[in-house]
């Protein structure tokens, strides 16, 4: 009896943790937007700052609506190197919100305004691959 009991209380309390933590996911028939930027191997951890430090570091300076971007954003990082040397970071957009400013120099500018975002929009070109990046816009699938 005791054991059934901490094991709800463990099920529950994992439930909670997840609903707490857990990000909106696209229904069936709707966007989702997949962008991967090519990083050059020795600016890692410049583009890593720029992302955690910089980029997400300033969301609550936006309005709600670009806050929603953010939001519904994550970033994966790569285990390996491509084979041409790079590293591809992910950004997955989950769901798409329609007409949203996905721009990052246009929220950085939100965030920082106009020079500062500058300084901190050349930290991110610097550290991918010019031009080389590739998105897919997908549809949920039902399943």
């Amino acid at each position: 009896m005791k054991n059934a009991y901490l094991i709800t209380l463990l099920s529950a309390l994992c439930l909670s943790a997840t609903a707490q933590t857990s990000r909106p996911m696209a229904k069936a028939g709707e966007t989702v937007w997949v962008v991967a930027y090519p990083v050059k191997a020795a600016k890692r951890a410049q583009y890593e700052r720029f992302v955690h430090e910089i980029f997400w570091a300033g969301i609550n300076k936006l309005p709600a609506a670009d806050q929603k971007v953010l939001k519904q954003t994550r970033i994966l990082h790569p285990t390996k190197a491509d084979p041409d040397g790079t590293y591809p970071y992910l950004f997955i957009m989950d769901p798409v919100i329609k007409g949203a400013d996905y721009e990052i120099d246009s929220l950085l500018k939100k965030m920082y305004g106009t020079k500062k975002a500058a300084e901190y929009y050349k930290l991110f070109t610097d550290s991918v691959v010019d031009g080389k990046y590739k998105q897919y816009i997908e549809t949920q699938s039902k399943d």
